[in-house]
């Protein structure tokens, strides 16, 4: 009987070493979570797990004005979910689902939403705005380090200080790893990664991965998926470039026709809804990057606690509740 046991048991560990390579970290089958208005109730959080999501991106809001320096966070009419002590919660809630978490606090710039257009017109503005933005990224760093958060994400979408003031963003990684033990990112745009300086300070390259796939109304799966092949090698050459692995710090489709060309001239009306595009749109891109080596996983874009019908529908990025959720989760179970 022993030494049937022990026959079992090697043959066991031979069979997971097929499966899951020595070395070979599992995917990042994440979420983007839409931080709620209002506190919510521990299971909640749990509902995830119906896509087999093992991570959740938690994302607390500070603020700035379009021209103006300032970055601020932690307003009293804030959303719960978005202050720090919602923040908190949040993680918890996740840590006790044995749900691994990213932070990604996300500056929303008033008068123009996107970073990406943020500028400002002196250096002392923009010696203001370090200050102010090193304060509101470092206070989440402690959060991390308390909480042990996985990893943490030091800015999004900065399309313009990004690129020209480096030596900032070197000096913020020194001192977030003065603080936070975790794993590093940063999240670029889809068309902005390579003009980044500095991926070596972090460790993982981060892009918010909305590139146009496929133009028309309802392409087909194979379509969509050979959209992806000059874009894989361009990201396979840049992984190799750093020696670092891509996370999709943000990736995902809206369920409207053409969804998976350029989002941003997207219809947005009812009438324009395509449920289907983005289940084929998703298992797609699936198809085409599960396989490479260089792909670390991702957070898809986005889950929400609450809704004001009960349940998604329309044109919304989430998958709740649509033909994406089945494809989804078929996928993130191959990738535990």
């Amino acid at each position: 009987m022993r030494l049937f046991v022990i026959f079992l048991f090697l043959s066991l560990g031979v069979a997971a070493m097929v499966l899951l390579p020595a070395g070979k970290e599992p995917m990042i089958n994440g979420v983007s979570l839409v931080n709620p208005p209002r506190k919510i109730t521990p299971e909640k959080m749990g509902e995830v797990k119906r896509i087999n999501a093992g991570w959740v991106a938690v994302i607390p809001y500070g603020f700035s004005r379009a021209g103006e320096p300032a970055v601020t966070f932690d307003h009293e009419r804030q959303w719960w979910g978005e202050q720090t002590d919602g923040t908190c919660t949040l993680i918890e809630y996740a840590k006790a689902h044995q749900l691994k978490v990213m932070l990604k606090p996300h500056v929303w710039v008033r008068g123009e939403g996107w970073t990406g257009d943020f500028n400002l017109s002196s250096e002392e503005q923009w010696k203001k705005w370090e200050q102010d933005f090193s304060a509101y990224i470092l206070n989440h760093a402690t959060v991390a380090d308390s909480m042990n958060v996985e990893i943490l994400c030091i800015g999004t979408e900065y399309r313009i200080p990004a690129k020209e003031r480096p030596e900032f963003w070197r000096r913020l990684i020194v001192d977030v790893r003065k603080i936070y033990n975790g794993k590093l990112t940063y999240a670029a745009n889809w068309d902005n990664y390579e003009n980044i300086s500095w991926w070596d300070a972090v460790d993982y390259i981060g892009i918010d991965a909305y590139f146009p796939l496929a133009d028309g109304n309802h392409p087909t799966i194979n379509e969509i998926e050979s959209g992806w092949e000059p874009i894989k090698n361009d990201l396979a050459s840049f992984a190799e470039k750093w020696d670092k692995k891509i996370l999709f710090t943000e990736y995902g489709f809206q369920s409207a026709n053409g969804a998976a060309g350029k989002h941003w001239e997207t219809d947005k009306s009812e009438e324009n809804a395509n449920h289907q595009l983005q289940a084929d749109a998703y298992e797609a891109t699936y198809m085409a990057l599960t396989s490479e080596d260089w792909f670390a996983g991702g957070f898809l874009w986005k889950w929400h606690f609450t809704s004001r019908h009960g349940h998604w529908r329309g044109t919304e990025w989430t998958p709740q509740h649509k033909p994406a959720e089945k494809v989804i989760a078929k996928w993130y179970d191959k990738m535990h």
